[in-house]
């Protein structure tokens, strides 16, 4: 855990102002460099002290086996574990005989610089011996963004008092040896020593080792070479063994006089290519580094990154922590992906061994969409690699006895790695993010030649998964049976919502796409009775639906589980999987991370504004977060349903989970999925951005006086500029007092004709979502400063994430969005204009576009025997103004109607309310707690106080908070 907040806020920066030795491995993972080939760790240069030494490449691994205690039939039986390559960072300093060590000596002035703009780690150390000789160091790295096998380091070293005798050390090297780790299973394993050496050459200036695998069989060759200037005479040798490669670099220097060293290194690997090919390509990577050197390098990467930030930059204004950390978030997601080129993008990127280097399915489903609008070539190159392992993915159908593909669940190079089936391959729901993917990037893209040449397949593999996974019950309905969505905590179920739909979609898009290239579709075998059979799926999908509590189950039956006894766990037993037996999980009621509310955004399409809002507050309060991809889907529904704060607190959870190391597990590599979450939920939560039926639409929430947030219009990935303004006026909303308030008139434009529609009174809902007590130990609680290596005097560190909490509210800042590329789709089509959408439309009989049944308007059914009781948080409270469950329709909208709770007594109406009623103003709810990082209470009164409205972000004024009703339309672009 971080718990002494090292970082100051800077928009461009990530600044480490004090060496703290206790989190050393979490702030190597914070200075990973990579470019999605080559991943280097953000060790110091002197190797030591390390947290965990890491020099990583893209799909290169050691197979392991994976033991049971009892093996069944279909379990995999070997593992992929990411390998630790040939250590290129190494530069060693010894003055006057004594190395520079941190430890030892006295460390004057420590700092570490992440430019998210150069793309570059800089490192600044000032550094007394213990004899008294004082030498100032600063060394510059990089990974090249345009150079795919190359990294570089400048390495300076000024003497300070003198003169100075200086030995430097440059080395290569192989088989480190790395730490222990623990027996948190989501820890990669640890191989010893996995590589065989084949290959030592050195040089004068360099050399280059080549090693292989002892069981995967791959080949993999490091070379470096230096460029060294002095003002006195140098010396320069190189000796080489099995396992390492060292150039000794030795001067004298005068005060003042610096010494430099710019350290070129290519990497290159493969599993077929001879040595001596291996051997001339990288021979051949280090001859254009050269060629370019390191003011080359330093430009291109700059020149790279101008581009990338004018087309993908988010701005925000109100919250500069959370500026910082969005912007730190998309540099690390797009080193994962930049110029992977075919490989997959793993869980930790390339910045570290955790999940063992794989790739899940929130590569698809997280880290996929923001590069789909900020960096499409990076997801082109993931579908491709998708397909790549389509062998390995039919063979594992197979196994099951399905038809089709079925994707695993965590891989390296396409066979599944995951010893555990029910949070492993019985998490299908993979295929149908692989699907979604390729939809979402062909409709922003325009690319249909990927759709011909690779998405046509891929989406009929998974379409034939489906298809052969589910049946059709006597009555006709579609059933998936035995499967786990994205809550690992609720495994093996049948009907999970969220794969149904997904599933759904997968198959209706691939019978769409096979009868628009029918010859290609022939070729695959796909006839006009299979693509029938999957629109006859899709259409009968069932999904499960408790009519008693007014909520989609998550999987069928969910609701008349036992509730899990939040009251009586402890702090420190979270995250419960390390805590408490699976079996005890499985059988109750309680959500790792969001699963049914992450299918409210991705298939948004299938639920009404009122059913959003149910279900928001049903499984919010069962959902602990053990995973970090939930907070990001929270922050998009919280701001969809009306409780922009808790929508503010989750995107600050998601935005900052390393910089803060919420988890404590950032030791093991970033976060990607949640760094790219935090784009998600300020782009999908404030700005409101869907795709559903393939077309993109926008609802942006923020209170801003004029522009609300904007695209940028230049860069060479941008098709075009799109602006979203707002102008407010006082008007009377429909509230029991008549409440003044402001609403908003919302114009969306771009090449086409604008489009403006007014909105009514979004005014925030009454009722706050009730959440599980999920307590942090108390070293997440408290940013107490601790003793340091080092520290710069008068440095600003930013405030605790507790600390600046809702100080920074985002519901009245102003969010500027990415630029959406276009890529032959016509502008007209992007954004389709804005339309009213009733907040709380009647129930109605017939078919729902999800393919289940709505009823009709009835009197309430009596309890079943042995049913759950509605839970508080949707039965127990009512609407001041209308007297409705504040979770149900609002009988006071122009549109409410269906049913509603019986009256209560003013009396018992006033006691309710009494419970959600916002703190005097200036008062922050539990400031300093964990729970209060998350918290949906209102802050200073900062909104109005209402019921129902539309599900959306709210836009809210400092004010007096005032009950009202808001079941009138809201605006939503379409």
């Amino acid at each position: 855990m971080i718990r002494e907040r090292a970082y100051p806020v800077e928009p461009w920066h990530v600044r480490e102002v004090l060496l703290d030795l206790d989190v050393l491995a979490q702030s190597e993972s914070i200075f990973a460099l990579s470019n999605g080939h080559i991943g280097l760790r953000g060790n110091l240069d002197e190797g030591e002290p390390h947290g965990l030494p890491g020099t990583y490449l893209n799909s290169f691994y050691e197979l392991r086996p994976l033991p049971y205690a009892e093996a069944g039939f279909g379990f995999p039986e070997s593992g992929q574990t990411i390998v630790n390559v040939t250590n290129g960072k190494l530069i060693r300093l010894l003055v006057d005989d004594e190395p520079l060590d941190v430890r030892y000596g006295e460390l004057l002035e420590h700092e570490r610089i992440l430019d998210l703009r150069a793309g570059t780690l800089h490192r600044y150390v000032y550094w007394r011996s213990p004899a008294g000789r004082e030498v100032k160091v600063r060394s510059t790295r990089l990974v090249s963004f345009r150079q795919r096998s190359v990294a570089a380091i400048k390495y300076e070293v000024e003497a300070v008092n003198g003169p100075l005798r200086l030995i430097v050390q440059s080395q290569l090297v192989a088989n480190e040896a790395l730490p222990a780790q623990s027996r948190d299973p989501r820890v990669a394993a640890v191989l010893e020593s996995p590589l065989l050496a084949e290959e030592q050459l050195t040089s004068r200036d360099g050399g280059l080792l080549i090693h292989r695998t002892k069981v995967s069989g791959l080949r993999v060759a490091a070379a470096m070479d230096h460029e060294v200037r002095a003002p006195a005479d140098v010396t320069v040798n190189t000796e080489g063994y099995e396992d390492w490669v060292r150039t000794t670099i030795g001067c004298v220097l005068e005060p003042g006089e610096k010494l430099e060293v710019e350290k070129l290194l290519t990497y290159s690997w493969s599993s077929q290519r001879s040595l001596p090919a291996l051997r001339d390509q990288v021979g051949a990577a280090l001859a254009a580094a050269k060629l370019d050197g390191w003011d080359g390098l330093r430009r291109e990467q700059r020149e790279y990154l101008d581009e990338f930030w004018d087309a993908a930059d988010v701005r925000v204004e109100g919250d500069p922590e959370v500026q910082q950390a969005v912007r730190f978030g998309l540099f690390h997601v797009l080193q994962a992906g930049a110029r992977a080129e075919r490989r997959p993008i793993a869980a930790k990127g390339l910045t570290g061994p955790g999940y063992d280097g794989h790739a899940f399915w929130d590569t698809e489903m997280f880290v996929l969409p923001v590069l789909t609008y900020t960096q499409p070539s990076a997801v082109r190159d993931a579908l491709h690699w998708r397909h790549a392992t389509l062998p390995q993915a039919r063979d594992r159908a197979r196994t099951l006895y399905l038809e089709g593909a079925a994707f695993p669940w965590r891989t390296i190079e396409g066979p599944e790695s995951s010893a555990y089936w029910p949070a492993g391959t019985a998490a299908f729901h993979i295929a149908a993010g692989v699907a979604d993917a390729l939809r979402r990037y062909v409709v922003v893209t325009g690319d249909t030649e990927v759709e011909q040449s690779i998405g046509l397949e891929l989406l009929i593999e998974t379409a034939r998964l489906w298809r052969s996974l589910g049946h059709h019950d006597r009555h006709g309905q579609f059933h998936i049976d035995g499967v786990t969505g994205p809550d690992e905590y609720t495994a093996v179920k049948d009907d999970n919502v969220y794969t149904n739909l997904m599933a759904q979609r997968n198959l209706l898009t691939a019978a769409d796409v096979a009868m628009r290239y029918r010859d290609q579709a022939i070729q695959l075998g796909v006839t006009e009775e299979e693509a029938a059979a999957w629109r006859d799926a899709a259409n009968a999908m069932h999904i499960p639906y408790d009519d008693e509590v007014e909520v989609h189950e998550q999987v069928e039956g969910f609701t008349r589980q036992e509730e899990w006894d939040f009251e009586h766990t402890p702090s420190d037993k979270y995250p419960l999987l390390l805590h408490y037996p699976y079996f005890d999980l499985y059988r109750k009621q309680v959500v790792k991370q969001a699963d049914l509310v992450l299918a409210m955004h991705w298939r948004g399409d299938a639920f009404t504004p009122a059913e959003k809002l149910r279900n928001f507050l049903y499984y919010e309060r069962r959902t602990v977060r053990d995973s970090s991809l939930s907070a990001c889907t929270q922050a998009v529904l919280s701001a969809e349903v009306g409780h922009p704060e808790l929508a503010h607190s989750y995107l600050r959870e998601a935005a900052l989970m390393d910089l803060h190391d919420l988890n404590e597990n950032t030791r093991d590599g970033v976060h990607m999925a949640s760094l790219a979450g935090a784009w998600i939920a300020l782009v999908a939560g404030f700005g409101g951005l869907r795709d559903h039926d393939g077309e993109m639409t926008f609802s942006p929430g923020s209170p801003a006086g004029s522009a609300a947030w904007s695209s940028p219009s230049s860069g060479s990935n941008s098709g075009c500029g799109w602006t979203s303004g707002r102008t407010r006026r006082r008007t009377r909303c429909g509230t029991a007092d008549r409440t003044r308030c402001w609403t908003y008139s919302t114009t969306v434009s771009g090449s086409g004709s604008p489009a403006t529609s007014q909105s009514p009174c979004r005014c925030p809902h009454p009722i706050r979502p009730v959440r599980p007590p999920r307590s942090r130990p108390a070293a997440r609680r408290s940013a107490r400063p601790k003793k340091s290596a080092s520290s710069t005097p008068g440095a600003t560190t930013a405030p605790s994430i507790m600390e600046l909490g809702h100080h920074a509210n985002l519901t009245n800042a102003i969010i500027w969005a990415p630029q959406l590329h276009d890529r032959g789709v016509e502008p007209e089509r992007r954004v389709r204009g804005v339309r009213r959408w009733s907040a709380c439309p009647p129930r109605r009989a017939g078919p729902s576009p999800s393919g289940r049944r709505r009823y009709a308007p009835g009197p309430p059914r009596p309890p079943s025997p042995g049913r759950v009781p509605r839970p508080p948080d949707v039965a127990a409270r009512q609407c001041p103004a209308c007297r409705t469950s504040a979770a149900g329709p609002c009988r006071s909208s122009p549109s409410g109607g269906g049913r509603g709770p019986a009256r209560r007594s003013p009396a018992a109406t006033r006691a309710r309310h009494r419970q959600t009623r916002p703190p005097p103003a200036g008062q922050l709810p539990g400031a300093g707690s964990r729970r209060s990082l998350t918290a949906g209470d209102p802050v200073s009164a900062s909104g109005s106080s209402g019921c129902g409205g539309r599900a959306g972000v709210i836009v809210a004024e400092s004010r007096a908070a005032r009950p009202g009703c808001g079941g009138s339309a809201a605006v939503r672009p379409g």
